[in-house]
């Protein structure tokens, strides 16, 4: 038996969690626990989780508190299971994303980019990243992240790229690296290419031209492409052209006076659509480049890299091709071309994810990997269990997409990002990988070599994030983390950064870098909308736990948050949610108030027994909800039977138990009451850190506290 002493003088007042989060969070990291190699205990079992690393290039938004809470739920909670748990924090360069940042912030000060050099670039965004980069480390700190600093990486530090330069060497070894000139999406607001992926599709009305082709009508939305145009394609089988034999010369006149066009048969004609015959112009279009690639045929620039018209454009040369389109469209009319417009014509139009400008499709030297073998690999792993998804469908999107999966240009014309190790012929254009910067002139023409001026795609860098974070090939964190034990991201990056990080880790290591796979959805506000500036509907994570404590605000993020699915996210939620922080805090002043002094005893009454079989019960159905990822679940049981069961139906028994003559009913209750309250402590602190570990702080020593710390304190007797 042991003897409980007064009351901590912390419960006389209402709990103000501006008063303790800070100090805890130190107190965490004082203790060196972060870190599995200061765990105390024996622990065999390693628990791995590699952070998303987050863009330094502002504040955390909502989406990034939703990561930080799942993932230290479930860091926090293998921990105290007594796991050797490693949890590591990286950010982001982001490449094109922090760039486009700079970019509005130079917009601002009335300068541009272009009229800097890429050094020059390069430095001051270094810079801007590395201010971001402490304010965002302090951020996550505050939300009780509880990673291991010490073993914080950056995505541009050096052994990062040294480990990027090896998989672009290693990829050239084995043949599925080349550089070739392709039709690649092109931002002219941005200059730059962009992979499939990074492309938004807007539906849209335009005006549908039909032209007189000689012969032939052939219909476009974009005339402003067709000043070049010497190729009419028709279907081989379209009885309507039976007449015409491939190759067949035809007097035509056009835009620029009597041109020879040229008839191709070619099974992309479409004799469903219009008339069934077109013409192609292979520059600014990737059908019309694989139409032209198929039958030798000549490629003509069009539209420059900034979106205007060449001299090729005679009278309207200079001029932005959609500004110049309807006065196109107006001569064309003149000269008698014009065969009717369809002035609601619906489709689908390409545009940069960032700005909203329609892509142009250019042709571009751009480095490709091949990707049919990297795919077959991550389609086996997947199907041979080697990984999991939590939400099963996310497992077959992602089977569906490696299946249909297209070579990958992993070039950007930018200054910020790992540079492309590579030397480019000023002569014949060839390329070569050069990771030791030796070679000095070019190996098929013997011309002068300069610097590939590109970047990486930084989803190819971040690509390798799990094996180049834990020290690959041969570091020990290597040896003991990896492979990680789950990846925790967003849904919206399943095929940019998770399926990636699958093939390429499975490329280089020969093993998968996560065993399993926990996708979040995206954070909506309260009506379910997507979040925005222009809404005016944006939550702050940091002023919101700034104001209604980090607990509550992680509480909300739990909650009714299944795998996969969007959250709406509402301040009336978190308002609920500082309630319930209120009311744990109250229990513990009641129940350490009526145990003071009290002597703890094992011969509970038959009542107490019953309260207590029934909490250890379900701490056992807590424990499984936990580790099947249904963490909703368990944080709701949570909630409801702290708030319903003990504090309004246990508590309020024990008023009058307490009060009574009977002294064993009295200890029994006494004892029960601090073995519920300090074992349920345990159970939300994965969820509600910040209190829970506040409240462990003058929790007094005895058969339930078995830790001086309550972030490793052992929940081995749930299950």
């Amino acid at each position: 038996m042991t003897t409980q002493p007064a009351i901590p003088e912390i419960f006389l007042s209402p709990y103000n969690h501006t008063a303790h989060e800070a100090s805890i969070y130190a107190l965490w990291e004082k203790s060196g626990f972060f870190n599995p190699d200061h765990l105390p205990g024996e622990r065999q079992e390693a628990y791995t989780v590699i952070m998303p690393p987050p863009n330094a290039n502002g504040a955390l938004h909502a989406g990034h508190a939703l990561f930080v809470t799942l993932e230290d739920m479930m860091v926090r909670y293998q921990r105290m299971r007594g796991k050797k748990v490693l949890w590591v924090p990286g950010a982001d360069h982001a490449g094109f994303e922090t760039q486009v940042v700079y970019e509005k912030k130079l917009a601002k000060e009335k300068r541009s980019r272009f009229t800097m050099s890429s050094e020059e670039l390069y430095a001051e965004i270094l810079a801007f990243t590395q201010e971001n980069k402490s304010h965002m480390e302090g951020q996550l700190r505050s939300l009780g992240a509880s990673c291991d600093w010490s073993r914080l990486l950056f995505t541009l530090d050096d052994r990062v790229k040294e480990q990027v330069y090896a998989t672009f060497a290693q990829l050239e070894k084995d043949g599925l690296l080349y550089r070739d000139l392709r039709s690649v999406h092109w931002c002219p607001k941005h200059q730059t290419g962009f992979s499939e992926l990074e492309l938004e599709h807007q539906e849209r009305k335009d005006p549908f031209y039909y032209f007189q082709y000689g012969p032939f009508v052939i219909g476009t939305v974009r005339p402003e492409t067709k000043f070049a145009d010497k190729y009419v394609v028709v279907h081989p089988d379209d009885a309507r052209y039976a007449g015409y034999t491939h190759g067949q010369k035809v007097p035509v006149d056009w835009i620029h006076g009597r041109i020879e066009a040229t008839v191709i048969k070619d099974e992309a004609g479409d004799p469903e659509k219009g008339t069934g015959a077109m013409t192609i112009t292979p520059w600014h279009s990737k059908v019309d480049w694989e139409i032209a690639q198929r039958h030798g045929l000549d490629v003509v620039q069009i539209i420059d890299e900034r979106g205007k018209l060449l001299p090729i454009a005679g009278a309207f040369a200079g001029m932005n091709g959609m500004d110049a389109r309807g006065k196109i469209v107006e001569k064309m009319g003149k000269m008698g071309l014009l065969v009717r417009t369809d002035e609601e014509y619906s489709h689908t139009v390409s545009v940069c994810y960032k700005c909203g400008r329609e892509i142009e499709p250019q042709l571009k030297k751009q480095w490709f990997i091949t990707m049919e073998p990297l795919a077959k690999r991550a389609i086996a792993a997947i199907k041979g269990g080697e990984v999991s998804f939590v939400t099963e469908r996310h497992q077959r999107v992602a089977l569906h997409w490696l299946l249909q999966l297209q070579d990958w240009n992993i070039s950007r014309q930018i200054a910020w990002g790992i540079p492309i190790p590579a030397k480019i012929c000023t002569q014949c254009d060839h390329g070569v990988v050069d990771i030791d910067d030796t070679i000095t002139q070019c190996q098929k023409c013997g011309g002068v070599v300069e610097q590939d001026p590109d970047t990486f795609d930084t989803w190819f860098s971040s690509g390798q994030w799990p094996f180049i974070t834990l020290g690959y090939p041969d570091g020990k964190d290597y040896r003991d983390f990896y492979p990680t034990s789950i990846m925790e991201t967003g849904n919206d990056i399943l095929f940019f950064w998770v399926v990636r990080m699958l093939m390429l880790g499975l490329y280089r290591t020969g093993t998968v870098p996560f065993k399993e796979v926990y996708l979040h959805g995206l954070v909506r506000d309260s009506k379910g909308e997507k979040m925005s500036k222009s809404k005016g509907n944006v939550i702050d994570p940091t002023e919101v736990a700034k104001e209604y404590g980090t607990d509550a605000m992680r509480m909300a993020y739990i909650v009714g948050n299944v795998p996969g699915e969007h959250i709406n996210f509402s301040l009336d939620k978190i308002r609920g949610y500082k309630k319930f922080a209120n009311k744990v805090w109250n229990i513990g002043r009641f129940v350490l108030t009526e145990t003071a002094g009290c002597t703890y005893v094992t011969d509970l009454t038959e009542q107490d027994r019953e309260h207590k079989n029934l909490f250890d019960r379900l701490l056992q159905e807590i424990t499984g909800d936990m580790e099947e990822h249904r963490y909703h679940l368990a944080a709701e049981k949570l909630y409801h039977y702290i708030w319903h069961t003990f504090a309004d139906s246990i508590i309020e028994e024990s008023k009058g138990i307490l009060s009574g003559d009977d002294a064993h009913a009295k200890q029994s209750r006494q004892s029960l009451l601090l073995y519920l309250y300090t074992v349920s402590l345990k159970a939300l602190h994965p969820f509600m850190p910040f209190i829970t570990e506040t409240i462990w702080q003058h929790i007094p020593e005895g058969v339930w506290k078995d830790a001086e710390l309550l972030m490793v304190a052992r929940m081995d007797g749930f299950s």
